[in-house]
Order: C-alpha cells, then sequence, then structure tokens
C-alpha cells in the first residue's frame, strides 16, 4: 500500500511539473507578408509598373502616407517565452518605389536592422524644469496670484 501512494504521489508531482512548466514553452509566430525569395526577384525596375507588382506579390502591406509612390511589404516572425514581449527574430520589409508614370523605379530589401527597440523610462515622462511634490504643486500659487513680480495689478498704479 506505501509503494501505490509513493507511486501515485510522484505521478502527481510530475503532473503538477508538467502543467506548472507547460506555460513557459517558446511560442514562434508570423505576421504580414509571406515572403517568398522568388517572386521578390522577378520585380525589376524599369520592367514592371503598378499592376504586374499587383498580380505578382498581391497587395502591399501598406502605401507610403504621405503619396501612394511607394507600396511597402513588411513580413515579421517573432518569438516570446512564457509570458514575456515578443522579441523580432526575422523581418523582412520590402519597398518598391514607383515614378509618376506608375513604373518600378527602385526596390529596396531591408530586414532586422531597421528594428528600433524603445525602453521607456520607468512610469513617468522625464521633463525639464523644477523636480515639485505634491503639496508644492497643490499649495504652491498661494501668495503669487496678483503680486508685482509676475505683473499683477498693485495698488499704487491707478491704470
Amino acid at each position: 500500500m506505501a509503494r501505490s501512494a509513493t507511486r501515485t504521489g510522484i505521478a502527481a508531482v510530475a503532473v503538477l511539473t508538467a502543467f506548472a512548466t507547460s506555460g513557459c514553452t517558446k511560442v514562434r509566430d508570423h505576421k504580414g507578408y509571406v515572403v517568398d525569395s522568388t517572386l521578390i526577384g522577378t520585380v525589376q525596375p524599369g520592367v514592371d509598373n503598378r499592376d504586374s507588382v499587383a498580380k505578382t506579390l498581391g497587395r502591399p502591406s501598406f502605401a507610403g502616407q504621405f503619396d501612394d509612390k511607394i507600396w511597402y511589404y513588411v513580413s515579421r516572425e517573432t518569438r516570446t517565452f512564457a509570458f514575456a514581449s515578443p522579441k523580432p527574430t526575422a523581418q523582412t520589409v520590402l519597398a518598391v518605389y514607383f515614378d509618376a508614370a506608375g513604373n518600378v523605379a527602385k526596390v529596396e530589401r531591408s530586414g532586422l536592422e531597421k528594428v528600433a527597440s524603445i525602453s521607456p523610462d520607468g512610469d513617468k515622462t522625464p521633463t525639464l524644469g523644477r523636480d515639485r511634490g505634491f503639496f508644492s504643486e497643490l499649495f504652491g500659487n498661494i501668495g503669487r496670484v496678483g503680486s508685482v513680480s509676475q505683473g499683477g495689478a498693485t495698488t499704487d498704479n491707478p491704470n
């Protein structure tokens, strides 16, 4: 009887350990355009136009913000461990530039070198100026409103 209780206890610990560590798995994810190097290599400046690029690569992920002469195809692969923030492992940004006639003028391809890491500075935005406390902010204007040094009215000047 003691052996079966020991086996049951070991099995329970193993199941609990497996359940507890199941959240610590690596999750791989792909977002955006599905890159096909063969198709990307067929887009040629001076040969293709908007219609041929749309037929070859499909609709772009997005177009240029201020003019539609640039089409972007964005693809990103990320890896997440447990509950951490996703980290990019691979990225491809294909920018197709068009001239005024709608023909391909230039094709640029970039990768992870364009990824920027942003690190916020705590929970407050740093600002220039005095560092005032709560009570200083609350009662700081007492005695300042209408004073001479702040441009308020005085009793000596009738205007």
